[in-house]
C-alpha cells in the first residue's frame, strides 16, 4: 500500500477556466502543494503571487498555528514545490527524477518539522506558533514519503485524452485512472454513453 505519513487532510477544490468547480483528490499532501503552481507548465495553476498567498495556504491546510510567510520563504516554497512538481511529472512518465530536485527535497526534509501533538495536555510544549520552514520541511518529508520504492507505478497521469493532472492512486487495487470522477471521469463516461448511443444509430440504419 501507499506510505505517507503526514496526518493531514489530502485534496481540494479547484476551478477549470470554464468556471467549474471541482474536487481534486491528489492522495498526497506534497502533491497538493505541487498544485499550487504552474505544474505541467500550465499558469493557470498558479496560486502563490506574494506571501500572503503562501501564508494562506498554509493556514488553511495546517491543523497548527503557522507564522507569516516573508519573501524568502515565499522563494525557498516554490523552489521545493517546482522541484516535487517535476519530480511527479517524471513518475508519471517513468522517467529518471532529477539529481537536483531530490538533493533539493532531501535538503528541505533534513530541517526541523512541525512536531506531532497530542491534544488536551496541560502545558505547552514547544513552540504555539510554527515556522514556515517547518512548515515546509513537513511538506518536503511527505515528498519522500510520495516518492518512496513503495510507491512505484502509483503515481500516474489522468487518463483523460485532454488532461495531464498528475496523483498518486492510492485505492487497494491500484485501478484509479481519473484526476477526479466529476471531471475527467464523468466526461469519458459521457462520450462511451454518446459513442454506444451512435453505433445503435448506424446499426438500426
Amino acid at each position: 500500500m501507499p506510505v505517507s505519513t503526514v496526518s493531514i487532510p489530502v485534496g481540494q477544490w479547484f476551478t477549470s477556466p470554464e468556471g467549474v468547480r471541482w474536487w481534486f483528490d491528489s492522495g498526497s499532501f506534497a502533491l497538493d502543494f505541487a498544485y499550487t503552481g504552474a505544474i505541467g507548465g500550465n499558469p493557470a495553476w498558479e496560486r502563490l503571487h506574494a506571501p500572503d498567498d503562501l501564508t494562506s495556504w498554509l493556514h488553511d491546510r495546517f491543523p497548527v498555528a503557522i507564522g507569516s510567510a516573508r519573501s524568502r520563504d515565499l522563494f525557498d516554497a516554490i523552489s521545493l514545490r517546482d522541484a516535487i512538481g517535476r519530480m511527479a511529472q517524471a513518475s508519471a512518465h517513468g522517467e529518471t527524477l532529477r539529481t537536483s530536485d531530490i538533493d533539493l527535497v532531501n535538503l528541505y526534509a533534513a530541517t526541523p518539522d512541525i512536531p506531532p501533538v497530542l491534544a488536551d495536555g496541560s502545558r505547552q510544549a514547544g513552540r504555539s506558533v510554527q515556522t514556515v520552514a517547518q512548515a515546509l520541511s513537513t511538506i518536503a518529508r511527505d515528498a519522500v514519503d510520495l516518492f518512496d520504492p513503495a510507491n512505484h507505478g502509483r503515481i500516474r497521469e489522468c487518463s483523460g485524452s485532454d488532461c495531464e493532472i498528475v496523483y498518486l492512486d492510492t485505492s487497494r487495487a491500484a485501478t484509479r485512472r481519473w484526476c477526479s470522477m466529476q471531471r475527467c471521469g464523468n466526461r469519458a463516461k459521457v462520450r462511451a454513453h454518446r459513442a454506444r448511443a451512435r453505433r445503435a444509430v448506424e446499426t438500426a440504419a
